[in-house]
Parts: structure tokens; C-alpha cells; sequence
């Protein structure tokens, strides 16, 4: 086993049915092509833009209805730093995770965050 960084982005509208729903999706994504289980997990880290303040991406994650339970990994959201030009109503994460040694690394961008990563975005 080996620890693994999985990255993933995805926009939201600032109401806390949107974000819940696209951090669910992106997140329950991210988890299915990497085939990960909640024990191979260290932690989860998001980063969100500042013009979303309807709710934190962690606490969206855990009232998600994903096939997935997040209930013991360490989820922890800060702050996108400003920078000009950036992409709004931004939702990034980091999954810390063990897998397989050598095993294909699936990151996942959605919902306009295709931008950010499109040599990362598959077909």
C-alpha cells in the first residue's frame, strides 16, 4: 500500500442544497474510480472560493446522501486564497488515501471545474 493524493474540483451555487449536492457528487465520484473504502482514507481537505458562504464543504459532505460513509474520516475546509481571475463558486478538495502500489490515480472535475484540469478530466 502506498498514500495517494486525489484531487477533485467542482462549482456550486451559493445555497446549501448546491453545494451539498455537487460535493456529494464530486466526492462519491472521486471514491467509486479510485475504489477506495472509508478506511483507506487519512483525510479530506477542501478549499472553497470566497463568494460561497451558504455552507461548509465538510459538513456538506457529511449530509450528502452518498454511498459512502464519511462519518470516521478527518474532513477539515479552509479558505481558496483570492487571486485575480480565479474561478468562482469553487469547490476543491484533497483525498489522502492509501491504495495499491502503482495503482491508476482517477481525479475528478465537474460541473465547470473542467477548467481547472483538463489534461486530469476523463471522457
Amino acid at each position: 500500500m502506498r498514500l495517494y493524493g486525489l484531487r477533485g474540483a467542482v462549482c456550486a451555487e451559493n445555497t446549501a442544497e448546491d453545494i451539498t449536492k455537487n460535493v456529494g457528487s464530486m466526492c462519491e465520484e472521486l471514491f467509486k474510480r479510485n475504489g477506495l473504502n472509508p478506511t483507506d482514507i487519512v483525510s479530506i481537505q477542501f478549499t472553497m472560493t470566497g463568494d460561497l458562504t451558504a455552507l461548509n464543504p465538510a459538513a456538506a459532505l457529511r449530509k450528502a446522501h452518498i454511498d459512502f460513509d464519511v462519518t470516521k474520516c478527518a474532513l477539515f475546509c479552509s479558505s481558496e486564497p483570492p487571486v485575480a481571475n480565479a474561478l468562482p463558486r469553487c469547490i476543491r478538495v484533497l483525498v489522502t488515501a492509501y491504495m495499491a502500489d502503482n495503482s491508476p490515480i482517477h481525479h475528478v472535475y465537474q460541473n465547470g471545474a473542467e477548467v481547472l484540469r483538463p489534461d486530469f478530466v476523463e471522457k
